[in-house]
């Protein structure tokens, strides 16, 4: 299975995007998906997750701002951000995992978000 992120672009301070990563195949087959993100000079660090069964979990900088879904009959991870800052200008990826015997950590490439005014 893999991961294209899409989405990103430049928008003023304040303003709202929302990032979609649609899976080539179903996205049942990961345990949990998620966002994460690498500003410039930074490491790259978790956004936000959601498990297969619809738990998610937020980064505390972020949980009131975005909101992270997923629609299964379309294969599509989404990440919604609102109110959006400068310092929230980086490279979004999405990342899928599968645990047990099969484990799998997969990327997507990574789409640039830019906060700016």
């Amino acid at each position: 299975v893999q991961l294209q992120a899409s989405g990103g672009g430049l928008v003023q301070p304040g303003g709202s995007l929302r990032l979609s990563c649609v899976a080539s195949g179903s996205i049942y087959w990961f345990n949990s998906m998620g966002w994460y993100r690498q500003g410039p000079g930074a490491e790259r660090v978790l956004v936000a997750t959601i498990t297969s069964g619809g738990t998610t979990k937020y980064a505390d900088s972020m949980k009131d701002r975005f909101i992270i879904s997923k629609d299964n009959a379309k294969n599509t991870m989404y990440l919604e951000m609102n109110g959006l800052k400068p310092e929230d200008t980086a490279v979004y990826y999405c990342n899928g995992k599968r645990f047990g015997t099969k484990s799998a950590d997969i990327w997507g490439q990574g789409t640039l978000v830019t906060v700016s005014s």
